[in-house]
């Protein structure tokens, strides 16, 4: 079984590594939370704030090699699993009530959370709200609020 497993997360992996848009991206490049992480328990309103390393940061229409914005996903499935998941790697993410946008180029929001547990994950965009060649993802996180 645990094998099997290994074999299911790396061609999740390579899955992921290859799928994406026409936007290179630096494949040193990381997106991560700052000063909030997996497990979690915070009071609502919760300020996420963004972190970026190897790309700067560019509003939605902006074509800067190494650039681009921010994307919040939220209580669903991980970037390119579910049912719209290699659509959203090529063609690029939904805006509602779980795709929350930054083409403004925002590093930080702050959101109002119903009591529970919600995911959380960190998505770069390109010029056009698609996901580089090489995604550049956060880790999904679970936090709980009180």
């Amino acid at each position: 079984m645990r094998a099997l497993f290994s074999i299911a997360t790396l061609c999740l992996c390579a899955t992921l590594a290859l799928a994406g848009g026409e936007t290179l991206s630096n494949p040193d490049a990381k997106v991560y939370f700052v000063k909030l992480a997996d497990g979690d328990t915070v009071q609502s309103p919760v300020t996420v704030v963004f972190g970026l390393s190897g790309m700067g940061v560019a509003p939605a229409g902006t074509e800067k090699e190494n650039t681009g914005h921010h994307h919040l996903l939220i209580d669903r499935p991980p970037i390119g699993q579910g049912e719209d998941g290699a659509d959203e790697l090529a063609y690029g993410l939904p805006a509602d009530d779980n795709h929350m946008h930054f083409g403004g180029g925002q590093t930080e929001v702050t959101l109002e959370l119903p009591s529970g547990e919600h995911t959380l994950q960190l998505v770069l965009g390109d010029a056009g709200h698609v996901p580089h060649a090489t995604p550049i993802v956060s880790e999904v996180i679970t936090i709980t609020v009180e």
